[in-house]
């Protein structure tokens, strides 16, 4: 079962510095059809301007992950963490019992995110960070893990949910497969490019809730970027 979700479908918040879509029921929007894909709860689709962005607040009990398309974003938390995650890069926040935390464009540009929240698996843990670079080429025609719930996934962020947050790029008319266990909730996005999922065209910032298909073959028609939660 593939469920295509277009980009114009999304869910939408607009102020003076946030464009945001929401591919899952978010703050005021509410869709209940679209609240949760398995244990992925929410991910939104920012463009945060020049000079701004979310000032310090709180989260329990979530791990959240945020890949960076364009600019780069700045982090500061009340662990005393403090980092920049540049295009193409990803950072993990684990809220366990409970963060502060605050991310800004200190960009001249416009930053352009995902931010992936997935349910953890348990509750009563300590908060943590954390940050990593992952280079584009070596995603060149493949799925790299970015961020995982298995400690077999060596160089991966470690996130408290048995799940995998993967990265591909893509080069017009190249293919890639992805194996989806029983049970499985995917949900995979076109960050840029244009694809076919099993025979169902993605555009730039459409994606698809995936289910009971056991192999996912993904064909760039042009250059793509591409993002895939593989999730409980």
């Amino acid at each position: 079962m593939i469920e295509k979700r277009d980009f114009n479908s999304l869910g939408r918040f607009k102020n003076s510095w946030l464009n945001a879509r929401h591919h899952f029921s978010f703050g005021h929007y509410h869709d209940p059809k679209r609240t949760q894909w398995g244990t992925i709860r929410v991910w939104n689709d920012d463009e945060i301007a020049p000079g701004t962005g979310f000032d310090p607040h709180g989260h329990a009990d979530m791990e959240i992950i945020t890949y960076v398309r364009e600019g780069a974003i700045t982090h500061k938390d009340s662990l005393g963490n403090v980092g920049r995650t540049e295009a193409g890069d990803v950072q993990v926040m684990s809220a366990g019992t409970g963060i502060t935390h605050a991310e800004y464009n200190m960009e001249s540009e416009t930053t352009k995110l995902y931010q992936i929240w997935i349910l953890p698996e348990s509750g009563g843990i300590a908060p943590s960070w954390g940050a990593a670079k992952f280079p584009k080429d070596d995603r060149s025609g493949q799925f790299v893990t970015l961020a995982s719930g298995y400690p077999e996934d060596d160089g991966a962020l470690p996130i408290r949910q048995k799940a995998r947050v993967l990265g591909a790029t893509l080069k017009a008319g190249e293919t890639v497969s992805y194996d989806l266990a029983s049970g499985r909730h995917a949900y995979l996005a076109a960050a840029k490019g244009v694809v076919e999922l099993n025979g169902i065209d993605l555009y730039e910032r459409d994606a698809a809730a995936i289910k009971d298909e056991p192999t996912l073959t993904i064909k760039a028609v042009v250059d793509a970027e591409l993002v895939l939660v593989d999730a409980p």
